[in-house]
């Protein structure tokens, strides 16, 4: 029985809730502050450098071209930072 009753306890706990926030959120400036509050914490959670269209598309990615030796350089030396690392790791 005392298992049923938390159930049920939470069950009234959560609907209370929601009609709480959905009073609260009629206010037009009330949505306002949510919204704002709730923008802040996704850039928190997950900050943009750059926007999406600035991103992509990708123009190189994944095709190396053999005549762009810069890149080449640069794609070498990671490779070979990761075996040296791998190797002093190992030894």
């Amino acid at each position: 029985m005392k298992r049923g009753l938390g159930v049920t306890s939470l069950m009234v706990v959560g609907i209370g809730a929601s009609a709480s926030a959905a009073m609260w959120l009629s206010s037009k400036p009330n949505r306002i502050k949510t919204e704002n509050l709730l923008r802040k914490w996704k850039r928190k959670i997950k900050p943009t450098v750059f926007d999406k269209s600035e991103q992509l598309p990708i123009e190189k990615g994944g095709h190396p071209q053999p005549d762009d030796l810069e890149d080449n350089n640069m794609v070498s030396e990671g490779a070979m930072y990761s075996v040296k690392f791998y190797n002093e790791k190992m030894q």
